[in-house]
């Protein structure tokens, strides 16, 4: 326990060992105005309302931050069951769980509740509408915990990369690509397919500072800007001083089994100024990522 207890913020992270919820944890343990409780897989299982009762109810948190998700996009396809267990009933049962205690109740989200079509960045105001599984899970979580919870904040991000990778998707992309590079395997990247890029400890530190200001409601918290997959592992490649050749392709000579977005790309106009301006662009939180990971150092 950090601070002052008697004013310090109970706080609950549910999905704690994955990428955004080990950068929380850490973030909010810093903060020294929290009490900060991880809760791992093996300690809750959100698809259970007696796992989240008999949790929550010990550590009596004033807010309840829901990492749990059933991420991997395509498995989706095939699975929609196992992800509207985990997306939209294990967010149901978290939001009813914090209704009970008088938590807040924050759900993260995605950029996957768009379509794409509207073909510029969207912003908390744009209606949703998901062209996948995944993503209507996510969108069900969404309205579930609306529904169930009067005090609720949700914060879409996208295309994550933390230090702590994702064992859901077995692993990170931004490592992916650099093994890749560093084995000599051909390089294929998608080229039109526009995201928004979001280091996991940037998105973290402005879920803080929501938490902090006793923010509600829809927010998105991204890096700044967007880039294709290609783009992006060129800069990735380039930060990381290697000059192997990628070669940019079609989504549709890409295998997926879900149907993506052309743009998916997230900006915010509901952030305050100060947070608004403390967001940084996605290439200066990607060279800090593999500053972090000790990846710079390849740079001869």
């Amino acid at each position: 326990m950090e601070g002052d207890s008697k004013q310090a913020m109970r706080v609950a992270v549910i999905g704690s060992a994955g990428q955004l919820g080990t950068d929380l944890v850490d973030i909010f343990r810093r903060g020294g105005d929290y009490q900060v409780f991880g809760l791992s897989h093996g300690e809750i299982e959100c698809r259970d309302p007696a796992s989240i009762e008999k949790a929550l109810k010990a550590l009596r948190p004033e807010a309840v931050i829901n990492c749990a998700a059933f991420v991997r996009v395509d498995d989706a396809e095939d699975r929609p069951e196992d992800a509207f267990r985990v997306n939209g009933v294990g967010a149901l049962n978290v939001a009813r769980a914090c209704a009970g205690l008088g938590a807040l109740c924050v759900y993260v989200s995605t950029d996957f509740v768009f379509d794409g079509a509207k073909g510029a960045p969207y912003t908390e105001t744009d209606a949703p509408h998901p062209i996948n599984v995944y993503g209507v899970s996510k969108l069900a979580g969404e309205y579930l915990v609306q529904a169930n919870c009067p005090r609720w904040l949700i914060v879409r991000i996208a295309s994550l990369f933390g230090k702590a990778g994702t064992g859901g998707k077995g692993g990170n992309w931004v490592e992916t690509i650099l093994a890749k590079a560093k084995a000599g395997e051909p390089l294929r990247l998608i080229d039109d397919l526009r995201m928004s890029p979001t280091y996991a400890r940037d998105a973290a530190q402005a879920l803080e500072r929501l938490l902090r200001q006793r923010a509600t409601g829809i927010f998105h918290l991204t890096n700044l800007g967007n880039c294709t997959w290609y783009e992006f592992a060129c800069k990735t490649l380039e930060l990381a001083g290697l000059d192997n050749p990628i070669e940019p392709i079609s989504c549709s000579n890409y295998p997926m089994q879900a149907r993506r977005p052309r743009n998916s790309s997230l900006e915010s106009t509901q952030l305050d100024r100060p947070l608004k301006d403390a967001r940084r662009p996605w290439p200066e939180a990607l060279k800090d990522y593999l500053k972090e990971k000790g990846h710079l150092s390849w740079r001869g």
